[in-house]
């Protein structure tokens, strides 16, 4: 039987170590004699050490904890179940995305005014990672940095298409 804390631990970093497995898979294949099958090697070492590093990227947007409220992205939709509040947005219509209250809750604009307030460790949190991935010109880096040095409030991206056309409310 595998421990506990070790089960987890190994499932936590399943994306990361499968990515590395296939790139030792890769170099042991590359002692292959045909110059062929060698190039198809370095190809599943490269595909392997891709896999590893979107593993490490999802592994450090993942945040422990166990805020309330329950994550779902079908279809490009982005739904939060939450025990006060909650609502939906599709990632086409999302105008804006911030990382708000020293960076324990994402804010998400929508561009009928929708506002989506969702805690970065509610339960299925990590499959925004993939929603966020589709926002064109969004590096996920900048999003990984934000949850690493949590400041009060961020805007993270806007999109660059509809920035023209945005009107903020004036305060």
């Amino acid at each position: 039987m595998i421990r506990p804390e070790l089960r987890i631990a190994i499932s936590r970093w399943s994306e990361v170590l499968t990515g590395l497995a296939i790139a030792v898979l890769g170099l042991w294949a590359l002692q292959a004699r045909d110059v062929f099958f060698q190039g198809l090697a370095a190809l599943v070492v490269l595909a392997g050490l891709g896999l590893a590093l979107i593993g490490w990227r999802r592994l450090r947007f993942r945040r422990d904890g166990a805020a309330p409220g329950i994550v779902q992205v079908v279809e490009g939709q982005i739904s939060y179940f939450g025990p006060q509040t909650g609502g939906f947005v599709g990632t086409g219509d999302l105008i804006e995305l911030h990382l708000i209250e020293s960076g324990t809750c994402w804010r998400l604009l929508g561009e009928d005014g929708t506002v989506l307030d969702i805690p970065v460790s509610a339960k299925g949190a990590e499959a925004l990672f993939d929603a966020f991935a589709t926002l064109p010109g969004l590096p996920m880096q900048i999003l990984l940095d934000a949850l690493d040095t949590p400041v009060p409030a961020r805007l993270l991206w806007r999109h660059p298409a509809r920035t023209s056309e945005l009107r903020l409310p004036r305060r």
